[in-house]
């Protein structure tokens, strides 16, 4: 493992971790959907993120699949070591590939938790995010079954993805927000919630940071588009995805040279 972890590091979720972390998403077949082509290469790639490079925060959801990243997160790295951070995500309906629903009903983000506790091997999901809010359904209610599940022990800290700055503001007078996840990076450069976490003083989690892989193969790989996201804010925390050994490995590279 390295010395020390690529990029410098970030407290989410009461774990101090390395400030890029790994989305899982990309860990499956075509569409989001399915086994990846080579189980084998994905099991690998998140045994090399923390064993070799030193990555401590590791995204997926439950809808990466669905559950397919979530089983081979448990496959490659159960048990896990204390200071890896295992962030999921409930709330979305897969209904095939490539197609996302946000789906709020109280009884189904419950037996989501309780469905990714079990795919995990966990006895709680340290940091469980709202994958999405569901319009159709009251926004009170979806946080209140998320806070009762915290209440319960099933959820350590709760997170909040692709939201506005009224959404952050509304849900923080509720509960404590442990970190927001939404599309940042430099094509995607203007999100109002970057400033309004700096403010609150929560973890803002940049999904896409490479914009789905277009800014990796530019000119200069993801030296100058990782840099500038770690720039711009101490509370950001990147989470690229990658399927390729060597692209991790270039990742980390990158994140290492501008420390």
């Amino acid at each position: 493992m390295t010395s020390a972890p690529p990029g410098g590091t970030l407290t989410i979720a009461g774990k101090t971790v390395s400030r890029p972390g790994s989305d899982t998403m990309r860990l499956t077949g075509p569409g989001t959907w399915g086994d990846p082509p080579d189980r084998d290469t994905a099991r690998s790639i998140l045994v090399q993120a923390v064993h070799t490079y030193g990555i401590s925060h590791i995204d997926t959801a439950d809808a990466y699949g669905p559950h397919t990243a979530e089983h081979l997160i448990c496959d490659a790295l159960y048990p896990y070591a204390d200071h890896v951070l295992i962030a999921t995500k409930v709330g979305m309906l897969r209904p095939g590939p490539g197609q996302w629903k946000p789906l709020g009903n109280p009884f189904y983000l419950r037996a989501c938790v309780e469905a990714s506790l079990r795919r995990l091997k966990a006895e709680r999901l340290e940091l469980c995010y709202l994958h999405r809010i569901d319009p159709e359904v009251g926004l009170d209610d979806q946080i209140a079954v998320m806070q009762a599940l915290q209440d319960e022990g099933k959820i350590g800290h709760i997170g909040l993805s692709k939201v506005t700055p009224h959404d952050v503001r509304r849900i923080a007078k509720e509960l404590t927000v442990a970190a927001v996840q939404n599309v940042f990076n430099t094509t995607a450069r203007f999100d109002d919630v970057v400033e309004l976490c700096a403010e609150l003083g929560i973890p803002y989690v940049a999904y896409r940071p490479l914009d789905a892989g277009r800014l990796a193969s530019a000119p200069g790989g993801p030296v100058k588009p990782m840099q500038w996201l770690l720039d711009h804010g101490s509370h950001i925390a990147p989470i690229p995805s990658t399927s390729q050994p060597r692209h991790l490995a270039q990742i980390v590279a990158a994140v290492e040279g501008g420390n």
